[in-house]
């Protein structure tokens, strides 16, 4: 007996999920977007069994229903169950990295056929978009279920059955500590990182040259401030109140820095920094997190023609793909004038020990 899946939403994360759950025989996948050329490209390309342009139409012939559309697109998707005659049950989940406002909105519904479980799979990519889609997109990284009053225990367990071909570690959490959680660590840097990126923009003003010695670590720490501003206004939005929290804790915290540095107490600011890097050192690198990974490998190359192009040659004959290179013209404390960047902690495994046994010298970032 098949079991139907709709996609509502097929960019990255949508799209990866389907790819991951299609080459299983039990599903059949169907796959919705508002736009069109998304659909037809996830159909000619294999990634769904089934395109559907009418959302009622994708949802009633569905066993499951994965919500995979930006957080307020989803709670509209999510509350449009209850004008649907559904003819049986109905497990419904979402991607959204915040998970209140789903839940309530789940909470709130009169249909009794739909039941709800929030899900957040904590894996991401610097590409964005359906062509972008990787079925291993999910291994090893977290994926947090938040069971609901809409969802019994099978229904959770029978949600993992079906997500299990992502290969992801499943994490059960009450809403509430999932937000709180992923506001720390990935909400709450996205907005320090877009203030730090305000500052710097003020400051060129009167500094000509920042942005030319901007070009090494600060844009690294800023990496994320590049992030779609829609998408992350409408996350900060449905967060809204534990990032206010943040930001009073934060402000307290630069308080306390600011009279570190202007007591000038020798000791109290190693004692600071030295705690931060006892736990910042501490912290998992082999899970996929919230934020995105970089898999980064230093090259120490030089300024000559066919530097580049030979070290890319090297790669290409071992078949590894480079998602990103960049020449480094300001690199204090890193070692190389070449970064290129992976999909994956294997590659750049793969790539150190491919561009070492030419002769190359090296270095991964910890």
């Amino acid at each position: 007996m098949k079991r139907i899946v709709t996609i509502a939403g097929l960019g990255l994360i949508g799209a990866s999920i389907a790819k991951a759950l299609k080459p299983i025989a039990e599903n059949y996948i169907i796959g919705y977007d508002i736009h069109s050329e998304t659909l037809q490209y996830a159909k000619s390309h294999g990634i769904i069994h089934e395109a559907k342009a009418d959302y009622t139409a994708a949802v009633l012939q569905a066993d499951y229903l994965i919500l995979a559309a930006p957080i307020s697109e989803s709670i509209r998707l999510l509350a449009a169950l209850d004008e649907m005659q559904l003819s049986k049950k109905l497990i419904v989940t979402d991607v959204s990295s915040v998970k209140q406002s789903m839940i309530t909105t789940a909470n709130q519904l009169q249909n009794k056929a739909v039941s709800f479980v929030g899900g957040h799979p904590m894996a991401g990519s610097h590409k964005k978009g359906v062509q972008a889609a990787k079925a291993h997109l999910f291994e090893n990284a977290i994926y947090v279920l938040t069971p609901t009053e809409r969802s019994t225990e099978h229904d959770v367990h029978a949600l993992k059955s079906l997500l299990l071909p992502t290969h992801s570690k499943f994490l059960i959490l009450e809403a509430d500590e999932h937000d709180e959680m992923t506001g720390v660590i990935s909400h709450f840097p996205h907005l320090i990182a877009s203030s730090l990126v305000h500052q710097a923009k003020h400051w060129e003003e009167t500094h000509a040259y920042l942005p030319n010695l901007a070009a090494g670590g600060f844009r690294d720490i800023t990496r994320i401030a590049s992030s779609n501003p829609t998408l992350w206004q409408d996350i900060f939005y449905h967060n809204r109140k534990k990032m206010s929290l943040l930001l009073e804790e934060w402000i307290t915290e630069m308080q306390h820095v600011k009279l570190l540095v202007e007591e000038n107490n020798k000791q109290d600011m190693i004692a600071y920094l030295e705690a931060a890097k006892l736990y910042r050192d501490g912290l998992g690198t082999k899970e996929k997190g919230a934020i995105p990974s970089y898999y980064d490998l230093y090259v120490d190359i030089q300024d000559q023609t066919g530097a580049l192009a030979h070290v890319t040659q090297l790669l290409a004959n071992s078949n590894i793909s480079i998602n990103n290179i960049q020449i480094l013209e300001i690199r204090e404390g890193i070692m190389g004038a070449l970064r290129l960047s992976f999909a994956s902690e294997k590659l750049q495994k793969i790539s150190e020990q491919t561009l070492n046994e030419a002769g190359y010298e090296t270095m991964v970032e910890k």
